[in-house]
């Protein structure tokens, strides 16, 4: 049998390979469970197999509408243990994250703080700490400092995870998903980008190198007045969205675009979420809304909904995030998730090596771990 997308995805994952031959003789997490929460695909079974080499057991289960069959039958086959199946539906997706803590791991690495959340409904001793890779999850976590007091590290805190992955990686991810899942043109149509941090750059700036017109939308006046000087058009919210053909959320907050915005958008117009969580674009609102005359659900998760006076209004992936649905859902580059996980790893492995304490609740990664992968990374492409 050939080789397949998976072992291309770790041939590539040079950080983690070294890593992974590393913790193979330094073994850091002998003897502790790690408890995981995160997107199951190709770059992620790289990530777990690397903290298994260093002695993990691992219980896993995947994200709303992003897990991969092949990625979950790989990792079952290398021996981790992975909860559940691919699923939209956010009461059987809870099901799962409460069998991963119902083995009271010792290390969580979570995605959108779902885990460390469920944790304290239902606290059991033992627990060291983790990672927590999203700006969602932080939001959602550092409300809840005084109660979980233990270190967790934010990965999406880090300047690398910022440029490489958000910046360069989602924007990049945002375009190509839009292309394959669509296969509609992006040259001259306007574009509106919700949300100006890490991510939304990488979005309005591959949208503005696919030849889009694109503008931006951001609560923020001092964000909003960086987009205006980076070159794109900053009209009020309203107006943004009349105009748009298409619209991509990416801002890590609810309801940015509800049931009350159908009369602003024009006839085929395409929606489209690029953050972690499927509740920037009330999907289920728009659906069962009074204005929606019929739908029609094609293949590769493109919903139309039809109004009744006969706009048409698209919906990619319901609301998730679509850059990891669609037919051959492929996500961020090797490259930049390489980086991303390699920090991961080696926060994890400082949290089980008690390098950080309690003072280091739901903060940034530690700045000598950045230089390390930093480092790293460069001597790989300049050795010598």
């Amino acid at each position: 049998m050939g080789s397949t997308r998976i072992d291309w995805v770790r041939e590539h994952c040079r950080l983690l390979r070294d890593i992974a031959a590393e913790f193979g003789r330094t073994r850091p997490f002998d003897g502790l469970t790690i408890g995981t929460g995160i997107h199951l695909e190709a770059k992620t079974v790289a990530l777990l197999l690397t903290l298994r080499d260093g002695g993990a057991r691992l219980i896993s289960t995947g994200n709303l509408n992003t897990t991969q069959p092949d990625a979950v039958q790989r990792l079952r086959a290398e021996g981790v243990t992975v909860i559940g199946e691919p699923t939209k539906d956010s009461k059987v997706h809870a099901g799962f994250l409460g069998q991963v803590l119902a083995a009271e791991p010792d290390l969580i690495l979570d995605n959108g703080g779902d885990l460390f959340a469920r944790y304290l409904d239902s606290p059991y001793p033992g627990l060291l700490g983790g990672t927590e890779e999203t700006t969602s999850g932080r939001m959602r976590l550092e409300p809840l400092r005084g109660q979980l007091r233990r270190p967790i590290l934010v990965i999406n805190d880090s300047p690398i995870k910022q440029f490489a992955e958000n910046e360069h990686a989602v924007g990049q991810s945002t375009v190509e998903s839009f292309l394959r899942m669509t296969n509609r043109v992006t040259n001259g149509e306007q574009v509106t980008v919700f949300g100006y941090g890490a991510c939304g750059r990488g979005v309005a700036a591959n949208f503005r190198g696919a030849y889009a017109r694109v503008s931006v939308v951001d609560v923020d006046p001092v964000t909003r007045l960086r987009a205006h000087l980076d070159g794109f058009s900053t009209p009020p919210r309203d107006t943004a969205v009349a105009d748009a053909d298409i619209i991509v959320t990416v801002t890590g907050a609810r309801n940015v675009l509800t049931a009350a915005d159908l009369p602003l958008l024009r006839d085929g117009v395409i929606l489209a979420n690029a953050g972690h969580f499927p509740a920037e674009i009330d999907a289920a609102a728009l659906i069962g809304a009074a204005e929606v005359a019929d739908t029609t659900e094609y293949a590769d998760d493109l919903l139309t909904l039809e109004l009744r006076d006969g706009r048409r209004v698209h919906l990619l992936a319901r609301g998730h995030m679509f850059n990891l649905a669609g037919p051959r859902p492929l996500g961020n580059s090797i490259e930049s998730m390489d980086l991303g996980f390699a920090l991961q790893a080696r926060c994890l492995e400082a949290v089980a090596r008690h390098s950080v304490d309690a003072t280091s609740c739901v903060v940034p990664v530690p700045g000598a771990i950045d230089a390390a992968i930093a480092h790293a990374y460069l001597d790989r492409k300049y050795p010598g």
